[in-house]
């Protein structure tokens, strides 16, 4: 080796030896569930009281703030706790309703739940409650099964055995790391889920509105507005006037909000006035007298035990299950969004795992407490969020005010008129149609709207469950799709630098005569092999069209793996395939930077034995100036000339020594 320095040497491809299954395995299971190994912190620990400290400082989060928590802190928690407590109310009673619940249900669910939360939960804006969705939903399932009015007390328990489910399905993910799950809920699917459960919600509440005794318990359009506009003769106007009236009050306070930012207390506490002036204005009137249908008494007192309620009824099970799971994904897609979203605003984050386990303990605890699903809605967490809080204690305060209402002023929500609370979940539901952001999407990406449209109108125009389903199924569809029909693309060389880009993307990248750079930019699996041949056979045609039209041979074909992260045995076949058929043509096959995993797999099926180890590259420039070397040499020997006297380039990567100077 002449004309070279230490300087100029070039680290070598390193061709490690295979691991064994086991590790490999071990890795595979590790990246896919432990990416973030949370444990790492405490192996550095050698006092074994303080790694246990750490543990449960790691799982039960409240040893690890509250020890911090002072006086200023409390300030800025108290304000934020009452101020959300005044939307607890309301809001619990109306979606206890929606779930065709008694409404003590929904304040026993904004009592406990906050204080398990407050415990183990990590988010320091996440703000617990009852949701629209999940109550409709569960409304939805349930009551497909079991009607209300006919066995009501069977169908509490059913309720109460639902969201037992849902807090082992949710605290499973966490202990289990599989959060990855609920990441086939795209983006694109809860808008459209949402804005679908909004509108049927919507619709649902002209029952209130109108002041109507009887109605669907279905949930599709068809459904709902036969059963509003064939009973004409039962609306009641005096009903509908209260109810525009309050609505209109709502959504000026909200315009107030969105005006002013920093009145967004107007807008909390809107909910309360509108509970209880209805209330005021029920008893003073008389209003079940004309049509004003009224909640009706609630008991005073905190939440009785359920834990032998539960029904494990062998022919109940599969429908409670269902339900469970079903609320339990979407809770967990709706709070963990929620909180990542408040966290990135503040900058500190929050563990997804942890967060699912909390909402597992949360609903676990719940369904032993009389209380039902619940999560972090994001109404009620951006007020949250408004109102200042700082940690985890807001929850515990509007747990407090709650215990508070339960034991002393409950009995006063009972004239609350239900075409208030209509109102109410009317002002709360529009806020979850983001046509904005539909026609964003539409303008972005015309498949991911065609996801969020299967949400939306599976749930209007069939279910709930059916509209989910859709949409997830048009998600999974679109990833297999990207999986047969992977990207990639032929390469070339941009003017005056040592970059190879997409020709395509670059139509000044200039190709390399003689040389064929391809990039693959996805794993090689058995869904997608014979696709990737089949594409690059095609540039190799077409390359050796322009190259013979030009008066030159394709003889190298280059393919960066850089991108590959795995492979199969099918793939391994393929290119074991390829380079034969590219070898009858004189065409030789080298390989750029591949990974651990799959170099291994090359390695063991000797395709780099086949290949060369001295055709493996760390970077495409270096495959392309080896090439070009080659092709010089090839053209010096055809012409008898001695070896090439032109200098391409410093160096290049071969398997057995560092540097060559060309």
């Amino acid at each position: 080796m002449t004309g070279s320095s230490e300087t100029d040497v070039i680290q070598k491809v390193n061709f490690p030896r295979p691991r064994s299954f086991f590790t490999s395995f071990k890795s595979d299971l590790k990246e896919t569930f432990f990416p973030d190994d949370p444990f790492r912190q405490f192996k550095s620990e050698t006092n074994p009281l303080n790694r246990t400290k750490e543990v449960l400082q790691y799982f039960i989060t409240i040893l690890e703030w509250l020890p911090k928590y002072n006086l200023r802190l409390f300030r800025y928690d108290l304000l934020a706790g009452i101020t959300i407590a005044s939307l607890a109310i309301p809001q619990g009673i109306s979606y206890a309703k929606l779930a065709n619940l008694p409404p003590i249900i929904g304040l026993y669910s904004s009592f406990v739940p906050p204080l398990i939360y407050a415990i183990f939960g990590s988010s320091k804006d996440l703000a617990v409650g009852t949701v629209a969705a999940a109550s409709l939903l569960l409304a939805s399932t349930l009551g497909d099964k079991v009607s209300i009015k006919d066995d009501p007390a069977l169908y509490l328990r059913l309720i109460y055995t639902s969201t037992f489910f849902t807090g082992i399905f949710q605290a499973a993910l966490g202990i289990f790391r599989l959060g990855i799950l609920v990441d086939f809920l795209s983006h694109s699917t809860i808008i459209g889920f949402m804005g679908g459960t909004a509108t049927i919600i919507i619709l649902q509440q002209l029952k209130g509105v109108f002041g109507l005794m009887q109605f669907t318990h279905k949930t599709d359009l068809f459904s709902v507005m036969h059963s509003v506009f064939s009973q004409t003769k039962e609306w009641r106007w005096e009903s509908a006037v209260i109810g525009i009236c309050f609505l209109i009050f709502l959504l000026f306070t909200k315009r107030l909000m969105e005006k002013k930012p920093n009145l967004f207390w107007v807008s909390a506490v809107a909910p309360m006035v509108v509970v209880v002036v209805g209330g005021v204005f029920a008893y003073v009137v008389h209003g079940e007298n004309h049509g004003i249908q009224i909640v009706g008494h609630l008991n005073k007192g905190i939440n009785p035990s359920s834990l032998t309620k539960l029904n494990f009824e062998s022919k109940y099970l599969p429908v409670t299950i269902k339900a469970g799971i079903i609320t339990g994904i979407l809770a967990l897609a709706e709070g963990v969004a929620i909180g990542r979203s408040f966290a990135v605003m503040k900058n500190y984050q929050i563990d997804g795992n942890k967060e699912m386990i909390a909402f597992g303990i949360m609903n676990l605890v719940g369904s032993f407490t009389s209380c039902y699903l619940t999560t972090g809605p994001f109404s009620k967490s951006a007020v949250n969020y408004n109102a200042g809080c700082k940690t985890q204690m807001s929850n515990v305060v509007m747990s407090v005010c709650m215990m508070l209402t339960l034991l002393l002023l409950a009995p006063l929500f009972s004239y609350t008129p239900l075409v208030g609370l209509s109102a109410i979940i009317i002002s709360a539901m529009l806020g979850l149609i983001k046509y904005k952001e539909i026609y964003f999407l539409f303008k972005v990406d015309k498949f991911d709207f065609c996801v969020c449209m299967a949400a939306f109108l599976g749930v209007v125009l069939v279910s709930m469950d059916v509209g989910l389903m859709l949409s997830v199924g048009f998600s999974i569809m679109r990833a297999l799709l990207y999986v047969a029909r992977p990207g990639s693309s032929k390469l070339g060389n941009i003017p005056n630098s040592t970059m190879f880009r997409d020709v395509e993307q670059y139509p000044n990248a200039t190709e390399v005569l003689g040389i064929l750079i391809i990039q693959l930019g996805s794993p090689i699996y058995f869904a997608n092999s014979a696709y990737i041949k089949e594409k690059i056979t095609r540039w190799i045609e077409d390359e050796l069209d322009t190259t013979n039209s030009k008066g030159c041979d394709l003889e190298h074909l280059i393919l960066d793996f850089g991108g590959v992260i795995s492979i199969d045995m099918t793939g391994i076949e393929m290119l074991f395939e390829m380079q034969r058929n590219t070898a009858k043509r004189g065409i030789k096959v080298a390989l750029v930077n591949p990974r651990i995993p799959v170099l291994e797999k090359l390695m063991i099926s000797n395709f780099i034995e086949s290949i060369g180890k001295e055709s493996v590259f760390l970077s495409i420039e270096e495959a392309v100036e080896a090439s070009r070397f080659m092709l010089n040499q090839s053209k010096d020997n055809i012409n008898n000339t001695g070896p090439s006297t032109t200098v391409e380039s410093n160096s290049i990567v071969t398997g057995d020594t560092d540097i060559q100077t060309i």
